[in-house]
């Protein structure tokens, strides 16, 4: 019955208008900040990831690491979809153009962050959207990944970097860049390992620039390889500084590597290009030497 008895004069307190502590005006509308409205996540440009690479990027896979301690993947560029993308229910499919066109922001983005284009040195780029939940919570950001490659020729693994890419490139002397490779042959003739090596140390061929295939399809006979085979030799008779003619063919080999199906169809269309004297022992780089240190082979 006590416990009744204070139920009720806590009851009537309140009702009398009793009940206010010593500087509350008992008015619950004022003095409040309004409610902020909610905002989505949005990556940021610079950071480093632990992470694998994804084309789905969210926010609870989302560490940044500093890009001094080991790392897999770092962010160049981050954009913004537009319209009429940007208007629809889901994140642009592989095939679409809003897909083409980050890919090829991406492209640019990248070559501007490492201070050349991408393809002469050992990296691979990726473009990662929202995931369907935060597109549909407003999301419409694409985030361009740069990753570097233990051999891009031998489809080398991912590697666990320690620094930042940017300007990775602007030395001409960087471990980066593409260069020299020992290209070993196997019981049928066809290249089966393609290693980096020293330009100084014994080799049989060396990457020679990037050739843009513009709008050739992708190769898969023979005729179609000719085509890529025949571009990648410009590059080499400017890069040996040879005569571009029916003799090239004599003088050295060639490799043509562009990348896979799925980023040809992004508009991927770059091809790195190789010269190769199979059988050579080379000891220094071939950029420059003329038809005297680049004979005619056989005919």
């Amino acid at each position: 019955m006590r416990f009744r008895g204070w139920v009720a004069g806590a009851l009537l307190l309140v009702l009398a208008g009793c009940g206010n502590p010593g500087g509350v005006d008992g008015d619950l509308t004022d003095g409040w900040g309004a409610i902020q409205a909610p905002t989505g996540f949005t990556p940021e440009p610079g950071a480093c990831h632990l992470a694998n690479f994804s084309n789905v990027g969210t926010r609870a896979a989302y560490e940044e690491v500093d890009c001094d301690l080991k790392h897999r993947t770092e962010t160049v560029f981050v954009g913004k979809y537009a319209d009429p993308a940007a208007q629809a229910a889901a994140p642009p499919a592989d095939d679409s153009a809003a897909a083409r066109g980050a890919y090829q922001t991406c492209d640019a983005k990248t070559s501007a962050y490492v201070a050349a284009p991408w393809r002469t040195g050992r990296f691979w780029i990726g473009v990662t959207h929202p995931s369907p939940a935060a597109w549909t919570g407003g999301a419409r950001w694409f985030r361009c990944e740069v990753l570097e490659i233990s051999s891009i020729e031998d489809d080398g693994g991912l590697v666990m970097r320690l620094g930042t890419v940017k300007d990775a490139l602007k030395a001409s002397g960087s471990d980066l860049l593409l260069g020299c490779y020992a290209i070993q042959l196997d019981s049928n003739g066809a290249i089966s390992t393609m290693p980096a090596a020293s330009c100084g140390a014994r080799h049989n061929a060396e990457f020679v620039g990037v050739w843009d295939a513009d709008d050739l399809d992708y190769p898969k006979d023979d005729k179609q390889w000719a085509k890529f085979h025949e571009g990648c030799r410009k590059l080499i008779a400017s890069f040996a500084k040879v005569p571009d003619d029916a003799d090239l063919q004599y003088r050295t080999g060639v490799v043509s590597l562009p990348g896979g199906e799925d980023v040809w169809r992004l508009g991927d269309h770059g091809v790195r290009c190789y010269m190769w004297l199979d059988g050579a022992e080379l000891t220094k780089s071939l950029k420059g030497v003329g038809i005297k240190e680049l004979p005619v082979q056989y005919k």
